[in-house]
């Protein structure tokens, strides 16, 4: 029999509401009724809302239920629930729609603009950020993912309110494995699991974490759910399509029977004991009996100190807290490691004495994918070793940008047609060359100077994949780190700060509009009436009014080279 949902009874919205979705979607779309578009983070926690993952939530969290749930991990009502679900907006926003209590708005998809539910605004508030960071996340710290976000993406205002529901978001991807709470506890039904133990997971799966969920089965008696996060995971995790179908290759690994999957639409926020509660919390909700909380679930890693946010097993410790008002039976595992002499996976309190043990940290497999070692076959399957690599080709064939920032007529120009000849005539890496008054007439056009438009124009460089040589002036530090974001995701980003100074870049001016710039006849100029910021920290500052052009390009061709996006190792 399936679990008992978090606070006795299963919230499913959509079933609830189904009756009357034909008219709140009519409502919706009415003219001039006020929607707020969602961002990902608020369409994920949508979902699990109306889904009934969020069980006993009918809404996004009002004041009192906010501040209770920051401070006391508590709703007003006394049910246990450890993490704030907030509705941020603007208050330009709340103004523009005259939000007030009672005021319904339609909350819709970003993808299609589609309306995904109704709120009636019950009360609208300005909460205390840098308290809930404290409380929630344990500091306010912006090391930590979900502080950052908190301080730098969630908009000033909240949102409380109950939601009446239109439909689930659309999905596209894996359809087969998605369920909700309801369908998920059918199917359980329908194959007779009556203790099913839950594997939270947003990393790949290996054969230790087989080894781990089979152990974890063969103690409690259960079968085994895997129930990996689909929504936002941390930042620079393996992306879900490549992890998706990590899961389903290593699901023929289990005795038949044994196992199956189900994928979870959360937006997790990396908080430690705090999210171990919560995610011990949907998993009931999804019908499981059991939930293995592992060494540092859900941490975030390192805080501006260097040492770790949260302890290895303060996780564990806080469930177990609650583990009588969570009524899910949690499974504590430690780390395991292979013994290369019994050829076995062991947990690190089970290993026998004198036996040497070996594991591949995150890190470490990341670097190995990333330049093309060897991954060993006791650490993973062959099946998943293939499709690892073929998202993560060596960097000999990953796509790379260097990016050449500095004054008008800094020589950065010259230089890029430089670097892009000598690797031209190496044949290795063919590449594309955006000179910044290229970009300008073909990409850009449209655009003017002003720092909006420059931030637009650096961006759009940032979405050309493959080799790319790029020469903009990209006086901002912003938009800078902004393209260095975006173009790491899928390969190399080397910043080149062409360091040459103001005064030889004026000389170096033959057309005389650093003079028009300086007479006020061109507003906006670089280095003239608007500021250049150095960068802090460039891959490479050079300098050609004291260096050889032909010296900074091999000083770049040596970067490349040391990174391994060119030549042969």
């Amino acid at each position: 029999m399936a679990n008992t949902p978090h606070g006795g009874v299963l919230k499913d919205l959509v079933a609830r509401d189904a009756h009357k979705a034909t008219a709140l979607r009519s409502e919706a779309n009415a003219p001039h009724f006020p929607s707020i578009v969602l961002n990902e983070r608020q369409l994920c926690d949508l979902e699990l809302i109306i889904n009934g993952g969020f069980s006993p939530l009918e809404g996004f969290l009002n004041k009192a239920d906010y501040e209770s749930v920051v401070e006391n991990m508590r709703l007003t009502d006394g049910t246990l629930w450890p993490i704030p679900i907030n509705l941020d907006v603007t208050a330009e926003l709340v103004k523009t729609l005259k939000l007030s209590k009672g005021v319904r708005v339609a909350l819709r998809d970003p993808r299609d603009d589609s309306p995904v539910a109704i709120l009636t605004v019950g009360d609208i508030y300005i909460p205390n950020k840098h308290k809930e960071a404290q409380h929630v996340f344990g500091a306010d710290d912006s090391a930590h993912p979900a502080v950052d976000y908190l301080h730098k993406v969630a908009k000033d205002t909240y949102i409380g309110g109950n939601l009446e529901a239109i439909s689930h978001p659309p999905h596209f991807d894996y359809v087969e494995n998605r369920n909700t709470p309801a369908e998920l506890r059918a199917h359980f039904k329908k194959l007779n699991w009556t203790r099913v133990v839950a594997f939270q997971t947003r990393n790949p799966m290996h054969r230790a974490h087989r080894e781990l969920t089979v152990r974890a089965a063969r103690d409690r008696q259960c079968n085994v759910l895997i129930h990996p996060v689909v929504g936002m995971t941390k930042p620079g995790d393996i992306d879900h399509y490549t992890r998706v179908r990590v899961y389903k290759a290593i699901l023929p690994k289990y005795p038949q029977g044994m196992a199956t999957l189900s994928l979870l639409p959360l937006a997790m926020r990396m908080g430690g004991p705090r999210e171990a509660v919560w995610h011990s919390i949907i998993r009931k909700n999804y019908g499981c009996t059991h939930f293995i909380i592992g060494r540092d679930h859900a941490g975030p890693g390192k805080n501006s100190q260097g040492k770790d946010f949260y302890g290895p097993y303060d996780a564990q410790d806080l469930v177990n807290k609650f583990k009588d008002e969570l009524d899910i039976e949690v499974v504590p595992f430690q780390m395991v490691s292979y013994v290369q002499e019994l050829d076995a996976y062991f947990p690190e309190d089970q290993i026998p004495d004198g036996h040497k043990t070996l594991n591949i940290s995150g890190t470490e497999l990341r670097r190995r994918l990333k330049t093309g070692a060897k991954i060993p076959d006791w650490f993973t399957y062959p099946e998943v070793q293939e499709i690892l690599k073929s998202q993560h080709p060596p960097r000999a064939k990953q796509g790379f940008t260097v990016f050449f920032t500095g004054y008008w007529r800094s020589g950065a120009n010259t230089i890029a047609q430089a670097l892009q000849v000598s690797l031209n005539q190496q044949g290795q890496r063919p590449t594309t060359l955006l000179l910044g008054e290229t970009v300008r007439h073909e990409l850009s056009s449209e655009l003017g100077f002003s720092r909006h438009d420059r931030d637009i124009n650096i961006n759009r460089i940032a979405f050309c994949g493959g080799a790319v040589i790029a020469s903009p002036i990209a006086p901002y530090e912003a938009a800078r780190k902004e393209a260095r974001s975006t173009v790491s995701k899928y390969g190399g980003f080397f910043l080149v700060h062409v360091a040459t100074p103001l005064e030889v870049c004026i000389q170096n001016d033959r057309t005389g509009t650093y003079e028009k710039a300086k007479k006020g006849l061109i507003k906006g100029f670089t280095g003239i009436d608007d500021p250049y910021e150095v960068p802090e920290k460039p891959d490479l500052r050079v300098d050609p009014s004291k260096q050889p052009i032909s010296q900074i390009v091999h000083e770049i061709v040596l970067l490349l080279e040391k990174e391994g996006y060119i030549g042969e190792r």
